[in-house]
């Protein structure tokens, strides 16, 4: 035998092989990735809750958009017949896809007030130049205070009000073609019809 010390052999590198450990991180991400698609499908997006539904609408008051126009507030929510309120920014990808069905609402005759929510006025100008503008009156909501009074999640949000002044339905998101049905039984309900 000999005195001088062994040298340790170097370790061989150990196999780079499957390890189930390592399917952890993907499968995570496929978990998220399948709620948010199954999030996507559903179509209950009004069915977020909203302590406002049949009570009188918030005191508020806001500017118009334009000078010509009286301003937005709780007095003209108050008025008769049954109108909507939609929320909006020019800057809100949600409200450009869903502007076509508040435009055909509008041309059915039912008077839609518009919240410009923290939005600036060439901006929201620009918008319903470009892609038209279906709104009775439009005040500018530019600190977000009148849309924290409605219980706004973001934009774009719509509520039926009624002739007394009353919130009766509220949509959360955008407003597609398969909620135009909805939406028109909300109006029709909400008229008496």
């Amino acid at each position: 035998m000999s005195d001088t010390p062994q040298q340790e052999q170097p370790r061989s590198q150990e196999k780079s092989g499957f390890r189930p450990w390592m399917l952890f991180p993907a499968l995570g991400a496929a978990m998220v990735l399948t709620v948010f698609l199954l999030g996507l499908q559903r179509d209950d997006t009004q069915t977020l809750p909203s302590t406002l539904i049949d009570k009188s609408v918030p005191e508020f008051a806001l500017e118009p958009l334009r000078p010509d126009q009286p301003p937005l507030d709780t007095a003209a929510l108050k008025a008769p017949g049954v109108k909507l309120v939609n929320i909006w920014a020019s800057w809100c990808g949600p409200c450009r896809v869903e502007h076509p069905q508040i435009v055909a609402l509008g041309a059915s005759g039912v008077p839609i007030h518009g919240f410009n929510y923290k939005d600036s006025t060439d901006n929201a100008e620009a918008f319903l130049r470009e892609l038209g503008d279906p709104y009775t009156l439009i005040g500018t909501d530019k600190l977000g205070r009148a849309g924290i009074e409605f219980g706004v999640y973001g934009v774009p949000e719509t509520f039926v009000v009624d002739s007394n002044g009353t919130i009766v339905f509220k949509h959360v998101g955008p407003v597609m073609p398969r909620d135009m049905e909805r939406m028109q039984a909300a109006i029709a309900a909400a008229t008496g019809g």
